[in-house]
C-alpha cells in the first residue's frame, strides 16, 4: 500500500483518481472544499479515502492539511502528489476584469505552488528522506500549449503550469523527484459545464458573435470529450512509472495540437482569423 495526495476530488479527474487508486489498495488524502463533499466522497470511496478540507488559495489551510498528512503517514511519506485542483475562466480579455484573471491565476497557478511547497518534505525533498522519493503531477492541458481566443484566462495559466513544472522538475532533480506535466485535451468533467455557463454575452460590443460560438463550442468539446476514466487511469500508470516523462498529451485530436504546435504562429492566427473570426464578424454586422 502506498500513500496518495490529490487536490480536488469531489468530481471529475480528481475524484476518479482517487477511486482507481484506492481500487489498487493505496491510500488517498484528498482535497475538497465543502464538508458535505468530504462525507459523500468519503462515503463512496471508503475506509482507504482521507477527506482534506482545504482551499487552495489558503496557504494556511493548507499546510494544516498537510501537517495532518505527515501525522498520519509518518516515514512512509507519500508516493505521489497530484495537482488536480482548478478552474476555467472564459471570454475576451479586453472584457474581463482584473480580480477575474487574478482569480483564476491564484487558484490555477498560485494554488499548485501552495501546495507542492507544502508537500514537499513528504515526497522525499529532505536530506536523509526515509522512503524513496514520490512523483509530483500537474494537471495541465493542451491549452497549456496552444491557447485559444476567448480562453485567455485558462490559457495563460496552463502556459504557466507548463514553466512552473519545468522550473520545479529541474530543482528536484536532487531529490529524485519526477514532476510530470499530464496535457488533456477535452474531457467530460463539470468544470467546462461552469465555464460555459460563465460565459459573458458581451452584447453590444464587437465580442458578442464569438461569445455565443464560444459557448457553443465549450458545449460541443464537453459532449464529445474524453472519458474522465481514460486520463484518470493514465494519471495512475504515470504514478506507477519508475522514470515517467516529463509531459503526456492525452487528447481525442492531439495530432492536430501537436502539429499546431510545430507551425508558425502567423500561419495559425492566420488559419483562425479566415476560417472563424473573419466569418462570424462578417455575418454579424450584415444582422
Amino acid at each position: 500500500m502506498a500513500n496518495y495526495a490529490i487536490t480536488g476530488v469531489s468530481t471529475g479527474i480528481g475524484y476518479e483518481t482517487a477511486r482507481q487508486l484506492v481500487a489498487q489498495g493505496h491510500r488517498v488524502f484528498g482535497s475538497v472544499r465543502k464538508e458535505a463533499d468530504a462525507e459523500r466522497v468519503a462515503r463512496a470511496l471508503g475506509p482507504r479515502f482521507v477527506p482534506l478540507l482545504f482551499d487552495v488559495t489558503d496557504e494556511a489551510a493548507v499546510e494544516r492539511a498537510a501537517a495532518r498528512v505527515a501525522e498520519m503517514v509518518g516515514d512512509e511519506g507519500l508516493a505521489g502528489l497530484v495537482n488536480n485542483a482548478g478552474i476555467a475562466v472564459a471570454g475576451p480579455l479586453a472584457w474581463l476584469s482584473t480580480d477575474e484573471l487574478a482569480r483564476q491565476l491564484d487558484i490555477n497557478v498560485l494554488g499548485v505552488h501552495r501546495v507542492t511547497k507544502a508537500f514537499l518534505p513528504l515526497l522525499g525533498a529532505r536530506k536523509d528522506a526515509p522512503h524513496p522519493p514520490g512523483k509530483v503531477i500537474f494537471i495541465s492541458s493542451v491549452s497549456g500549449i496552444f491557447a485559444s481566443p476567448f480562453l485567455g484566462p485558462y490559457c495563460i495559466s496552463k502556459h504557466a503550469l507548463e514553466a512552473m513544472a519545468d522550473s520545479w522538475r529541474r530543482e528536484l532533480m536532487i531529490y529524485g523527484i519526477p514532476v510530470v506535466c499530464i496535457e488533456p485535451g477535452s474531457v467530460k468533467t463539470p468544470i467546462w459545464d461552469k465555464a460555459r455557463q460563465s460565459v459573458p454575452a458581451c452584447e453590444g460590443t464587437d465580442w458578442a458573435p464569438f461569445m455565443r460560438s464560444a459557448a457553443r463550442q465549450i458545449a460541443k468539446s464537453e459532449s464529445i470529450g474524453l472519458p474522465v476514466e481514460k486520463v484518470a487511469a493514465l494519471i495512475v500508470r504515470v504514478l506507477h512509472k519508475r522514470r515517467p516523462r516529463p509531459r503526456y498529451l492525452i487528447a481525442s485530436n492531439a495530432l492536430t495540437f501537436r502539429l499546431l504546435s510545430l507551425l508558425p504562429a502567423s500561419w495559425v492566427d492566420a488559419f483562425i482569423w479566415h476560417f472563424w473570426m473573419k466569418k462570424k464578424l462578417r455575418r454579424h454586422r450584415s444582422n
